[in-house]
């Protein structure tokens, strides 16, 4: 961490890690272009439940942030998408390493939300 940043500071290089993983897309479509090269309809159709709007926003997102390289095929001007350098340090180093996080710990993160659930319950909430 940069000790020169103030732990809360709207500009800390922490805040800027954890913006580009914030929405909750994002880490998905980065880790689907994990595979390699994809067109925007194959990742719409392999990823329940995320609308083509939102798929769009976010693809223009990581674009923006340097995450993913657009492709344009000029023959037939179809269009698709891969991680550019910086995006694939992000997806195969820490979110590679919260994925399996999430692996290892889901079963005890899904019991403490049950317990909270049932204890908010119990008092009324």
């Amino acid at each position: 961490m940069n000790d020169h940043c103030p732990p809360f500071a709207a500009d800390c290089t922490v805040r800027l890690a954890t913006d580009l993983v914030a929405h909750t897309w994002d880490p998905v479509v980065l880790m689907a272009l994990r595979a390699g090269r994809r067109r925007r309809i194959d990742l719409l159709n392999d990823m329940a439940g995320v609308s083509d709007k939102v798929l769009t926003m976010t693809l223009r997102r990581l674009h923006s942030n340097g995450l993913i390289t657009r492709i344009t095929t000029p023959t037939d001007r179809s269009v698709a998408y891969e991680l550019s350098e910086l995006g694939d340090s992000l997806a195969n180093g820490p979110l590679a390493a919260l994925g399996q996080w999430a692996i290892d710990h889901s079963d005890q993160v899904l019991a403490a939300q049950e317990q909270h659930r049932a204890a908010a319950a119990a008092q009324g909430e």
